[in-house]
């Protein structure tokens, strides 16, 4: 499927209807649109335009209601392919919708850490209790819901506002939940790599992924679990037998995530000192929870286990690297969707966004890294600078590629003019710089971003020849070249 001029964000199902007797596929994109597919449609049957940045997540209705939330702090309701109404109050970016069809309320959550319920297009309650940002929201019946949040716990609500419970487990932003086929058990996802399923107000089950971020998870009818991940992998879990993966497959999956790296500055890892660790024969006392972490020391190295309730046995779920001083050892190579990096850098690009990870060696050129990091993330070219010069001062000046230029460019160097503001690199209009921004959200297993001088030469900028662009912002290129004749 066609059709959107930036990557996809959000996507939602739309029931079959008289005009769409096999339903609508509804596509949210960084172009700001939301497209709708058939089946069969290679390029979309319409179009919705009307939020001004991102659309992040949609939702469907009944008597093909839709609900979508944006980066622009608001949400929007289509109805026959028209804005019928737009719910505005969230400070933040709304990052999760639901609708309860039965009595008309619709949910949304925000970076601003709150829940709003709306009925009419008017905000009937705000809801409080998060302390971050609120990732995601599942409906359990007329009258309660479930919410995900960067906290990292799950809360269970009545529509009134009450906080029933909080589910704690993840050590991470959980940013899916989705239902099992019983209405009322459920599983997650998040940043610790996890895929959790909770039964009777318990973790019942942890899987732990080769990946860093679990970002979306979801249950098919037939109970199995969905989970997509940073690894660019989409991944099926079953009980049933009969649909699982050959004993091959499990030995490889096993594989890769007993092999992963995990940083020492990872929220449930620190304070490590190895020499207070046990040793292997520690794994012998069973876990008092599922999904509970136990590091021990083999030799020189930490290996990370994680307790499996189900099977009564401690898994390895990857070796642990790094320093606890949030440096990586000298020599040290990270493990990266399955190539070897001297570092591996957590950027926050902007506040209750997921973290994007920077692989570099010291052998490539920290320009080129940069240029390809911008590309890869679809980023703004005002960036390139900032990003060369955080790798460049996080390394150590350790690099054996080129330089940084003496040239500047004057459309996207750090001195052009920037209408409406001084020289220096243009803000993005989601809010503040994402790398060195004050409302930026930094983990504690990031490494925050600094804005140095960068001391040396780069063989790939000025450009001699001629160069294309997939996207660009035209009249900002414009009014900077008028600027400058």
């Amino acid at each position: 499927m066609r059709g959107h001029e930036n990557f996809v964000s959000s996507l939602c199902v739309l029931p079959p209807s008289d005009k769409y007797p096999t339903g609508l596929i509804m596509t949210g994109s960084n172009d700001y649109n939301i497209n709708a597919y058939t089946l069969d449609s290679v390029l979309p049957v319409y179009t919705l335009k009307g939020h001004v940045n991102t659309v992040c997540c949609l939702a469907a209705g009944k008597f093909g209601t839709l609900l979508s939330g944006s980066w622009d702090t608001t949400a929007k309701v289509w109805l026959n392919e028209n804005n019928v109404m737009t719910l505005k109050g969230h400070e933040a970016t709304v990052w999760a919708v639901a609708i309860i069809p039965a009595n008309g309320i619709m949910l949304t959550g925000s970076a601003d850490k709150t829940i709003k319920a709306w009925r009419a297009g008017k905000c009937q309650q705000t809801l409080k209790g998060h302390t971050d940002c609120v990732r995601a929201i599942a409906i359990l019946s007329e009258t309660q819901f479930l919410s995900s949040s960067n906290d990292t716990t799950i809360r269970r609500w009545t529509i009134s506002g009450e906080c029933m419970f909080e589910y704690k487990g993840h050590t991470g932003f959980v940013y899916s939940i989705a239902l099992l086929p019983n209405g009322e058990d459920f599983v997650s996802s998040g940043e610790d790599r996890t895929v959790r399923v909770w039964r009777d107000g318990q973790c019942h089950q942890t899987i732990t992924l080769p990946a860093q971020s679990v970002w979306c998870v979801t249950c098919l009818p037939n109970g199995d679990i969905a989970a997509g991940s940073s690894d660019n992998m989409a991944r099926v879990f079953t009980r049933d037998h009969s649909r699982k993966a050959s004993a091959d497959e499990v030995e490889l999956f096993n594989q890769q995530v007993a092999s992963s790296a995990i940083p020492v500055q990872s929220s449930d890892l620190g304070g490590i000192r190895p020499e207070d660790l046990p040793g292997k024969e520690d794994l012998i006392n069973p876990g008092k929870k599922d999904g509970q972490t136990k590091l021990v020391k083999v030799g020189d190295n930490v290996e990370a286990y994680s307790w499996s309730q189900s099977e009564c046995k401690w898994t390895k779920i990857g070796d642990v690297v790094g320093s606890n001083d949030g440096k990586q050892t000298a020599g040290q190579k990270v493990m990266y969707e399955g190539k070897e990096y001297d570092y591996v850098f957590s950027v926050d690009i902007e506040e209750g966004r997921p973290e994007l990870k920077l692989p570099y060696n010291v052998a490539d050129d920290p320009w080129h890294v940069a240029q390809q990091f911008i590309h890869q993330h679809e980023l703004s070219q005002a960036y390139l600078e900032q990003v060369a010069n955080f790798i460049i001062s996080n390394t150590a000046g350790v690099t054996l590629g080129s330089a940084a230029p003496t040239y500047s460019d004057p459309f996207t160097g750090g001195g052009r003019y920037v209408p409406g503001g001084g020289a220096g690199v243009q803000q993005p209009t989601a809010g503040g710089d994402p790398f060195t921004g004050g409302s930026r959200h930094i983990p504690a297993s990031s490494v925050p971003m600094e804005t140095t001088p960068a001391p040396h030469r780069n063989i790939y900028f000025p450009k001699t020849s001629y160069i294309t662009f997939d996207t660009a912002n035209l009249q900002q290129i414009i009014g900077n070249y008028t600027s400058t004749s």
